[in-house]
């Protein structure tokens, strides 16, 4: 965490989070298409708290080729979205906006991370975003690829803590509630 002693986070910062294996448990082989199987990860609503409270904009930009292989809707997502969205509000969090992207990964769609399509989607929505005071918290290789393209710096989630490859992450954590006690001990 030494990388964000320099950062004064407050003020002029965003966060940009992956949503499966970073806020609520990812489902091996298969994709979270209901609200009944969405689960918040332990600590998740409490880190969003902190992060509402100290970043200006925090976005959410996921991958959801589950849509692209028919296994769920747009409507099935946004229902999907929309719980997330009340219960980080109801926690007392925030989320700014959500981006996802529904198609496949074979066709390389300028939206699907590590591709930049919705960093830019985000930039569009919010003029005043700058990527270098941005972070970017992920747990896969195209979350980390996603951030530094951009100039992020980013955080790799490995919750297992068994990982040998972190990607090239700035800072690697357990999971988000680790981050924000971080960014909270820096305060």
């Amino acid at each position: 965490m030494e990388i964000f002693r320099e950062c004064n986070f407050e003020g002029e910062w965003s966060l940009f989070l992956d949503r499966d294996g970073t806020i609520n448990r990812r489902i091996i082989d298969d994709y979270v298409k209901t609200v009944s199987e969405f689960q918040f990860l332990p600590g998740a609503l409490d880190a969003m708290v902190v992060f509402g409270s100290i970043f200006k904009r925090v976005l959410i930009v996921t991958n959801q080729q589950g849509i692209g292989k028919q296994l769920m809707t747009h409507t099935d997502l946004k229902k999907v979205h929309d719980y997330m969205d009340e219960k980080v509000t109801e926690a007392g969090g925030r989320i700014d906006q959500i981006y996802y992207c529904p198609h496949l990964a074979i066709y390389d769609a300028s939206c699907r991370k590590p591709n930049p399509g919705m960093a830019i989607q985000a930039l569009d929505h919010f003029p005043e975003l700058n990527y270098r005071k941005s972070v970017m918290i992920g747990d896969s290789e195209s979350d980390i690829e996603f951030g530094a393209k951009l100039g992020m710096y980013t955080v790799l989630i490995d919750e297992a803590g068994k990982s040998m490859n972190y990607f090239g992450a700035d800072c690697v954590v357990s999971s988000i509630k680790e981050f924000s006690d971080h960014l909270i001990d820096l305060e």
